[in-house]
């Protein structure tokens, strides 16, 4: 029981590794949700309308 619990272990670390490794930047994707906010309201704007809010 211990031995298939060390293997599923092992394997979570490894997917967690490769995870890394596909996707090491995360913070870039934060940087561009925070660009199609409105610098007003905090609402996202969504295609190349202007905000609801009319202020931007």
């Amino acid at each position: 029981m211990i031995k298939i619990i060390s293997v599923f272990l092992i394997f979570m670390l490894v997917l967690a590794m490769f995870g890394r490794l596909r996707f090491p930047g995360q913070k870039t994707i934060n940087k561009k949700l925070d660009a199609a906010k409105c610098p007003s309201c905090g609402r996202f704007r969504l295609g190349k309308s202007p905000c609801p809010c009319g202020k931007s």
